[in-house]
């Protein structure tokens, strides 16, 4: 009897003129269906089989496992694992480019963590904690946690190749279909929750797919897990929730519905992912306000037309490809085993489109389509099909990334990369969240200009008296400005850094009476009523190739203002966005 569906048994058939044996009668509880032209037998008790003496047929097949695909990864897909992980590293190491506007607010968020009273999933916000113990201000010390984010993310692809029978020519397709991405490079190079995302996600998707090979609970459970550590990491792990549930409720697997698993697996995602939810409740749903905002300012805009083009852009071949994978989960071969899988992932690209979520959103959903169409296209009965799938399309991915290398890497320079994007043409890839086209790609204009702004400041404060330094508080008009001053400033020797810019506002305006403000990006008529004994604009901070309002920001120095940091709190609610 085969494994039953997420662990909802099917009733005991057996293999016919088996009949008379106790050995071949017992529950094998992971097997390849037959038209994968691969018999894979697990967790057989041997003891039992010699206790009843008959287990020939079932020794020799397990001695012939290890020449069937799906019993081993490949150790091609495990030397190209480590060498994405080595080509971030590499990249950090000697990138043009310096922390990203994102990355200064989880900085932030470490240096004042309360894991149960935050407005944004805490897991980014605890590693960025952790490497800070170890290293305060590398670049690459921070680039390591996304760089082995993304080496997992291949490895779990890998592992699903193998779970769903394929062999190394599969495992090695999948690798290199992710790691020559520009998608999968560009967010394995950031210190941000997005390639987190995707590791939970692809987790989550390899719980799937072993639930269905061995109908055992625990996987439940590691689905689970996967939510939870979402929850933790990002709230867009809510539409993959979704996503399942409407594949479980569209397949033949709605029966596991009527079963404690899901439910289970429901209460574990909740108390892994409890520090979020907590924060929420106790802060009063900030993620409501903070998704109104976004879709406002940019989610309004995009398109399907321009949410679809971009998953082209990403690599043409690979596109197609993926959509071979879903056409082979959806379908009625070997793969139809796994079309929860599909169909979650199906869903899940329908919802982000239809909420007009941002193009990477669904970047998450690629990894496992990739693993699917690999494990389609290796054993496919045609030979010349077959080469033509297995060489030509990682061939052609790995010639279409290397064009546009620079969109995934930030290794070209401001000037080089500005000409580059104009010679290619590639207009989404310039193109900002709001919809204005930038010189360079949005990312790595916000990796410029940072620490020219806290020098531009901490001259200012070491230009004042002593005195007046120990009253002197630091204003950000926003997180990336206000996290640039907190992180610079242990290097600086800065003044404490306190904005109504999102998190910034939670962490509260501090004990300063800050009789002396220093505010960077605000200009003079942006003060509203907040007036000053003495008012100077001492310096701007330019840069041409920073993100609109970051090329050109003031430095005002204000004497004795009217309101107190504690005044300004009481009188203004938290500015997100």
């Amino acid at each position: 009897q085969r494994g039953g569906v997420l662990g909802v048994g099917r009733g005991g058939d057996r293999d016919e003129g088996q009949e008379g044996s106790q050995c071949q009668q017992m529950r094998f509880p992971h097997t390849f269906r037959p038209s994968l032209q691969v018999w894979v037998i697990r967790d057989i008790s041997i003891r039992t089989c010699l206790e009843h003496g008959e287990c020939g047929g079932a020794m020799a097949a397990m001695s012939n496992t290890d020449r069937l695909p799906g019993t081993r990864v490949a150790g091609a897909a495990l030397i190209l694992v480590g060498a994405k992980l080595g080509l971030h590293l590499l990249v950090a190491g000697s990138s043009p480019y310096e922390f990203h506007r994102d990355e200064f607010l989880y900085f932030a968020m470490g240096n004042h963590l309360r894991m149960l009273h935050m407005d944004f999933p805490p897991l980014i916000a605890l590693l960025a904690e952790a490497v800070r113990f170890f290293s305060e201000s590398s670049l690459v010390a921070y680039r390591l946690v996304p760089a082995l984010a993304g080496a997992i993310l291949v490895l779990l692809a890998v592992l699903t190749v193998r779970e769903m029978g394929g062999g190394p020519t599969a495992q090695v397709m999948t690798a290199v279909l992710l790691i020559f991405n520009p998608l999968f490079l560009r967010t394995a190079s950031l210190f941000q929750p997005v390639v987190l995302d995707q590791v939970w996600w692809m987790l989550g998707f390899l719980a799937l797919v072993r639930l269905e090979n061995t109908g055992e609970p625990r996987w439940w459970l590691m689905l689970g897990l996967a939510a939870g550590l979402g929850l933790l990491s990002k709230f867009s792990i809510l539409f993959f929730g979704l996503a399942v549930l409407i594949g479980l409720l569209v397949t033949s697997q709605r029966r596991a519905l009527l079963t404690r698993w899901p439910w289970i697996t429901l209460g574990v995602a909740l108390l892994v992912g409890a520090p979020s939810i907590i924060g929420q409740v106790t802060l009063g749903h900030p993620l409501l306000e903070q998704m109104a905002g976004l879709k406002q300012a940019q989610l309004a805009r995009i398109s399907f037309t321009e949410y679809l083009s971009d998953q082209v852009i990403w690599g043409p071949v690979a596109f197609l490809f993926a959509l071979a994978g879903a056409v082979a989960l959806l379908g009625r071969g070997p793969l139809a085993r796994y079309r929860l899988v599909g169909v979650t992932a199906l869903a899940a690209f329908a919802l982000f489109a239809s909420t007009r979520g941002k193009s990477y959103y669904v970047g998450p959903i690629y990894p496992v389509l990739f693993a699917a169409a690999s494990v389609w296209a290796d054993q496919l009965a045609r030979p010349r099909l077959r080469a033509l799938l297995v060489w030509g399309v990682p061939a052609a991915t790995v010639v279409y990334c290397l064009a546009i290398l620079p969109f995934g890497l930030p290794i070209l320079p401001p000037e080089p990369m500005a000409r580059y994007a104009r010679a290619t043409g590639i207009g989404a890839g310039v193109r900002a969240n709001w919809g204005e086209q930038l010189a360079l790609p949005q990312d790595y204009a916000d990796m410029l200009g940072w620490r020219e702004k806290a020098e531009a400041v901490a001259a200012v404060y070491r230009a004042l008296p002593p005195e007046e330094q120990a009253e002197t508080v630091l204003y950000g008009a926003n997180y990336g400005q206000a996290g640039a001053l907190e992180f610079y400033g242990r290097q600086f020797h800065l003044p404490p850094v306190i904005s109504l810019a999102g998190s910034f506002y939670l962490f509260g305006p501090g004990s300063r009476s800050g009789r002396t403000l220093i505010l960077l990006g605000v200009e003079r008529e942006d003060l509203d009523d907040l007036t000053c004994a003495s008012l100077e604009e001492v310096t701007r901070v330019r840069n041409r190739w920073a993100v609109p309002g970051e090329d050109d920001v003031p430095v005002l120095l204000c004497r004795q203002p009217s309101l107190t940091p504690q005044e300004i709190w009481r009188r203004n609610r938290p500015e997100w966005g």
